[in-house]
């Protein structure tokens, strides 16, 4: 049809019709058109030439300016060189066959899964076509059996019964009125096996017909209630159901094949009569039901039903004894294999290497010495950085690592424990940690107390000592007394005719420190100190804490190994993955090798510093040493805390310990902090007074913590860190205080100050004077009044009072009354004569001494 016709139909199609270069006209219906602007675009295919290299399409030659190729445009399109952009391509070639190759082994895998899973399904079904044919044939044979049976009897009842017709009637009544009742029940028998039709078998077996031979319609009458009830029984109405009318019903196949089913889930149910693998089942002190359900390969709702039939109602996420689950191994045919809880932790530390794989490693030098002796001081001369400054209160509050490299390319590993008393275990872990010990000590204070402590630790860990004699700058210092008080502690110095290092040092002007690296090379030199690099990573947790933004971080001091970023590591009770290395100065590590400090993110918790860490294979591994670890650990707690849970036991407890507490709950920057302030708090008080830390953990004052605080009636002391905006105003709402410290100084302090407001004063007394008796007069309404001489000292009025017999204490108490004349005064003194009663005490005589005596409150001081 034209498109005049269209035209006159009234009918225009929706076309397009190019009017012109780049434009076409689109028509609508009722004569409308509009004419669209079309800029097409060419695409450019770039295909690969012989060599691989891309070739061009048809419109590349024209695409390129002034003859340039498509290859070299598109190189010079993504900045590439042209040999960089073959390369790329046939990269990516590369890349889609291997992708291509996979996705045909793949599909070959998942094609043999089928044809495997094929084969099983096929398998189960011949077995169950071959247990369905034995059943048929049972069946057969049992019917085979029956049938022969009933053809039997039949046979004997047709003689019996044709001796009873040649019997004469007199002889054998009896038998003939028998007969009928018995030919009703195997008429049906003798007729199907004679082939009779089934008519005839119906009229025998409803008793309707009247048979030849029998009583009469008699027996028929009886019958209707029976038939009935034996059709209902039958179902519907059938030739077979006629033909096996009152026979005894035979099983079905499905009857079978089910009453099998529950023979073979009742064996299941048992354990018993299966063909199963005997394994050795490991079990430890304690394990969960599906832990040893896993263990044993069974299901773990078998284990269940077991123990519930035994008595015990238990779930699959309770725990069970060793002895138990060794019955419950036993029960389902496996063999047991008992190990020990802490056995878990069996290759957590590997043994030591061959000293073929070690290599040289840095030396790790601890810096020790007492408070403000110059370590920190000394330790940035050496790194040429200025971290004193950053201290609070001049101090170091907790352990720095950093790793210096000297001008000769040696690199030495710094550790810089704190001084004061309070840090004494991360000052033995400093030790411990350490392979060099470099004792700072003041030239112009010599040997003081954390000194000595440092040389204790250094000893008991076995570590060598390097003695640094600092602050030689100082008019009044004098390092030969400094060598020589060290003699009084086993420090003998090479100039002493001894083996320990010593240096005199000024970190102050830089002076020394060449001698101080050479003598820590040469201490290095002499204990030759290896470690293997190509294994899992080892080591020690120098400090922990958890920062807001990075959640928990552990200052780690690798010993042998190298640690890698993405390696499961147990470090303690924690466990993670390392999501970050970080070193020193803040930047990011992919490894650490032996002897480097690093902070390590992706931990579950902050673990206690000295805790040892290690890599594990694999992540259920780490979650089994760190949960035997909890474990342990709230077993431990559970023991310290435990006493009784019943009214009458804390009662006893109250009355047998009369000790006031001062509940603290403590906050800070790092774990070591926390942990050096709850032992300083704890160590505080006596007999009477004591503080009791209930929380100590490093972190900033959350609301958690301030709901602790409020129920166990303890301050929040925050040490270098502060509570959240949620955490003030539930503090305030609350009545919880929140202290805030930056230098553990001032936490002693305050804690020392309350803690001896809450001590008993101390009373004394004084003795003011001595009375002797002259005389006792009885006086009515006042009693037995004594007149006194006082011979010594004075008598005040309401003071206490002792009744002296012949140098023996009759009576002590206090003085009621005392007169001069007949007025009452204040105080009586010496030579002066007086009347004087006692309270509640009348027994007083001629000659009797008393002695007079104040009792004084002194506020006491804690030690």
């Amino acid at each position: 049809m034209s498109d005049a016709d269209d035209n006159k139909s009234g009918r225009r199609p929706l076309s397009l019709k190019r009017s012109g270069s780049g434009t076409v006209q689109q028509s609508f219906a009722r004569g409308r058109s509009k004419a669209v602007v079309v800029e097409k675009k060419r695409k450019r295919v770039a295909t690969p030439g012989k060599d691989g290299a891309p070739g061009t399409g048809k419109g590349a030659g024209g695409a390129a300016k002034g003859g340039e190729s498509a290859l070299a445009a598109k190189a010079r399109q993504l900045g590439l060189s042209e040999e960089e952009l073959v390369a790329r391509q046939r990269a990516i070639a590369r890349a889609r066959a291997e992708a291509a190759d996979r996705d045909a082994q793949k599909k070959k895998e998942a094609e043999e899964r089928a044809q495997r899973a094929a084969d099983e399904q096929r398998h189960l079904e011949e077995q169950r076509e071959r247990e369905e044919r034995e059943a048929r044939e049972a069946e057969d044979e049992a019917r085979r059996k029956a049938d022969d049976e009933a053809r039997r009897k039949a046979e004997e009842e047709a003689a019996n019964l044709a001796a009873v017709q040649d019997t004469p009637r007199g002889e054998d009544e009896p038998r003939r009125k028998a007969a009928p009742a018995k030919d009703k029940d195997e008429p049906r028998r003798d007729r199907r096996d004679d082939g009779e039709d089934a008519a005839s078998a119906l009229e025998a077996m409803g008793g309707r017909v009247k048979r030849k031979g029998s009583a009469g319609p008699g027996p028929a009458k009886a019958q209707p209630a029976r038939a009935k009830t034996d059709n209902r029984r039958r179902g519907k109405l059938t030739i077979q159901n006629i033909v096996d009318g009152d026979e005894e019903r035979q099983r079905s196949l499905a009857s079978v094949r089910r009453a099998r089913e529950r023979e073979k889930q009742r064996r299941q149910d048992t354990g018993a009569g299966r063909d199963k693998i005997a394994r050795d089942v490991v079990i430890p002190e304690a394990i969960t039901v599906s832990d040893l359900a896993n263990r044993m390969a069974e299901r773990a709702v078998d284990v269940v039903k077991y123990l519930m039939k035994q008595g015990q109602m238990v779930r699959v996420n309770d725990v069970l004894d060793a002895d138990t689950a060794e019955l419950v191994v036993e029960e389902f045919g496996h063999t047991v294999k008992r190990v020990s809880e802490s056995d878990v932790e069996e290759g957590f530390i590997a043994e030591d290497d061959p000293e073929e794989s070690q290599v040289t490693r840095a030396p790790v030098i601890a810096v020790m010495g007492h408070v403000d002796h110059g370590k920190t001081s000394l330790l940035d001369a050496l790194r040429a950085t200025d971290v004193a400054a950053g201290e609070a209160g001049g101090i170091t509050q907790h352990i720095g690592a950093y790793q210096v490299q000297l001008k000769g390319g040696e690199k030495i590993t710094f550790l810089d424990t704190p001084g004061h008393a309070a840090f004494s275990a991360m000052r033995s872990r400093g030790a411990e940690a350490t392979d060099i010990v470099i004792l700072v000590v003041a030239a112009d204070d010599s040997v003081k107390p954390q000194t000595i402590e440092a040389i204790h630790h250094a000893k008991a860990a076995g570590t060598p000592i390097i003695v640094a004699v600092n602050k030689c700058d100082k008019p009044d210092a004098n390092p030969q007394k400094v060598l020589t008080d060290l003699l009084q502690h086993e420090i003998v110095v090479e100039a002493m005719s001894g083996d320990v290092q010593s240096v005199n040092v000024s970190a102050k002007k830089r002076e020394g420190l060449d001698e101080l690296t050479e003598a820590i090379n040469l201490q290095a030199e002499l204990l030759d100190l290896k470690a293997n690099p190509d294994r899992a990573a080892e080591g020690v947790v120098i400090e922990s804490q958890v920062d807001k933004g990075r959640g928990p971080v552990a200052t780690v001091l690798v010993r042998r190994g190298t640690l890698k970023r993405g390696d499961i590591v147990v470090a303690g009770s924690q466990w993670g993955r390392v999501r970050a290395l970080v070193n020193e100065r803040g930047q990011q590590l992919e490894s650490a090798a032996p002897s480097v400090p690093a902070e390590i993110l992706g931990l579950a918790g902050a673990p206690e510093p000295g805790e040892v860490f290690a890599v594990v294979e694999n992540e259920a591994r780490a979650r089994e040493i760190a949960d035997y670890r909890q474990r342990k650990e709230r077993q431990a707690a559970g023991s310290v805390s435990g006493g009784g849970a019943s009214l009458e036991q804390m009662m006893a407890r109250l009355k047998q310990d009369q000790t006031q507490e001062m509940p603290l709950l403590v906050k800070a920057d790092v774990q070591g902090s926390a942990e050096a302030i709850k032992q300083s708090l704890e160590k505080l008080g006596n007999d009477e007074v004591r503080a009791r830390v209930v929380h100590a953990a490093p972190g900033g004052v959350n609301e958690s913590d301030v709901l602790l605080a409020k129920s166990s009636g303890a301050p929040v002391f925050a040490f270098n860190v502060r509570a959240n905006k949620q955490a003030r105003e539930l503090a305030e709402r609350e009545g919880v205080e929140i202290r805030y410290y930056s230098v553990i100084y001032d936490v002693l302090d305050d804690v020392k100050n309350t803690m001896e407001g809450m001590l008993a004063p101390e009373k004394r007394e004084n003795f003011i004077g001595y009375a002797e008796i002259l005389e006792v007069f009885n006086i009515t309404k006042v009693g037995k009044v004594a007149g006194c001489r006082v011979t010594e000292g004075v008598v005040k009025r309401g003071c206490g009072v002792r009744l002296l017999r012949n140098d023996t204490v009759l009576h002590e108490g206090h003085l009621k009354t005392l007169k001069r004349f007949k007025d009452e005064v204040p105080e009586v003194r010496a030579g002066t004569e007086c009347g004087m009663a006692f309270e509640n005490y009348d027994d007083l005589q001629k000659g009797d001494q008393i002695e007079c005596f104040e009792v004084v409150e002194i506020a006491r001081k804690l030690d």
